[in-house]
């Protein structure tokens, strides 16, 4: 039996990764392309979004009625919001892989995951997922002497900073040192600053070229320094972890997911 996809998003460079890798799969149908309107993609056949012979998907306006068995949805706060407000009133799996959301759309997210299972994750990459639980054991056994700084790299077009992969290593290095998230990072830092406290994570964020996404986190301890480093060589790592949490959240009971729940890496 396949899976039937919608794919929120699907001109941009994720969703073309997507829809590149689930025509190219045995168990996945592509049962919608959506993007927002205006797009000139617009009424265009989804195989030319991804250079392939038509597949019978024509690329629609966001908003119209999705007959699929799982939505996923890398698009922009926005329409991820909408795509939300839609899903509320017919309830669907939802995959969303957005960066850049904010407070009132992880709100609507999970209140959607009431009616409806919802996997969300700053980045779908499994190496990356990985790096999140190494980060966080390594900043655990190097204890609360280590100094941090995060540091990413992003394509010149990526419009948030920093990254949702930044953030959430930055999360797992306070939650191993017993420190705030958001108090105690440093985004950048210019002029006189002092010496460097205790108490801080630095944030550095990197914009330019193409580069797909390479995140490092620096350990530095007494005498010795630690490097753990993430390098994508192509959105298809994103992709191929993002269609394995489609696979992964139909039939699930409702509720909000990530990742580590996806790879069965939750302790």
């Amino acid at each position: 039996m396949t899976i039937r996809v919608a794919f929120a998003g699907a001109a941009g460079r994720m969703g073309r990764a997507l829809l590149k890798l689930a025509a190219e799969s045995g168990d996945l149908t592509i049962a919608a392309a959506v993007e927002a309107a205006g797009r000139p993609q617009l009424g265009e056949d989804a195989g030319s979004l991804i250079g392939r012979a038509p597949l019978g998907v024509k690329l629609t306006a966001a908003g119209a009625p999705l007959a699929a068995d799982v939505v996923v949805d890398f698009s922009a706060p926005a329409a991820t919001l909408a795509l939300i407000e839609q899903l509320s009133q017919t309830p669907l799996p939802l995959v969303c892989g957005t960066t850049g959301l904010e407070a009132a759309h992880k709100a609507a997210l999970a209140k959607l995951a009431e009616a409806a299972p919802v996997v969300w994750a700053p980045n779908f990459s499994t190496g990356v997922n990985l790096l999140f639980d190494l980060v966080f054991r390594a900043a655990a056994v190097m204890g609360p002497q280590t100094e941090v700084e995060v540091v990413e790299a992003h394509h010149k077009h990526k419009k948030d900073a920093p990254s949702g992969t930044a953030v959430r290593l930055v999360e797992q290095v306070a939650r191993a040192l017993n420190l705030d998230a958001k108090r105690d990072a440093v985004h950048g830092r210019e002029g006189i600053t002092g010496e460097r406290p205790l108490r801080q994570i630095g944030v550095h964020a990197l914009r330019g070229g193409e580069v797909v996404g390479e995140h490092t986190v620096f350990l530095f301890g007494e005498g010795e320094r630690l490097e753990l480093t993430h390098r994508a060589a192509s959105r298809d790592a994103l992709a191929a972890g993002a269609l394995r949490a489609v696979r992964w959240v139909v039939g699930r009971r409702p509720g909000l997911y990530d990742m580590m729940d996806v790879l069965g890496m939750k302790g």
